[in-house]
């Protein structure tokens, strides 16, 4: 250890730097496309539809931030079929009770962000954020530290959350 010790709290979240270091553009392989086909606690799928799939969001924005994806590789809400648009609003109703329940969200943010300058990451697949909010979640961490500090492992809350879709 060197230098001199300050008054400074330090929150080490070294998992970010693969986010950070990422460059989209270098893979061809959609995570949505690839979530599905492996074993849910690796791939943090929390419930699966007939058409759609429930999977917690790597670099959530509140503790149990939810995305819900249709299988299909689709880009715009308008190419959804009935059935996909039916099961990713039965989705999120359901993942708003599951998480009230769990959590005691007191409410959510829903939405999906259409096309890269909308603010979509992954523009090439459709996908509706289930953000819970808490009063008071918003504090100087992310405005001025630009770090969220999570309570929970994500492992730890797709179980917690896959327990209580049923």
């Amino acid at each position: 250890m060197t230098g001199v010790p300050d008054e400074i709290e330090r929150l080490w979240t070294p998992h970010r730097l693969e986010y950070i270091k990422a460059d989209s553009s270098s893979s061809d392989e959609c995570p949505f496309d690839v979530a599905p086909t492996k074993p849910d606690e690796e791939s943090l799928v929390v419930a699966r539809g007939t058409v759609v799939y429930a999977v917690l969001n790597l670099y959530p924005y509140n503790p149990g931030h939810l995305l819900i994806c249709p299988y299909r590789h689709v880009a715009d809400y308008t190419e959804l079929t009935d059935d996909e648009t039916a099961e990713i609003a039965t989705f999120t109703q359901k993942a708003m009770r599951m998480v009230r329940s769990v959590s005691g969200a007191h409410g959510f943010n829903i939405g999906l962000n259409q096309g890269s300058v909308a603010g979509a990451g992954i523009a090439a697949h459709l996908h509706q954020h289930v953000v819970p909010r808490w009063g008071g979640d918003t504090n100087f961490m992310p405005v001025v530290g630009r770090t969220k500090v999570l309570p929970q492992l994500l492992t730890d809350t797709r179980k917690l959350f896959a327990d209580a879709w049923s």
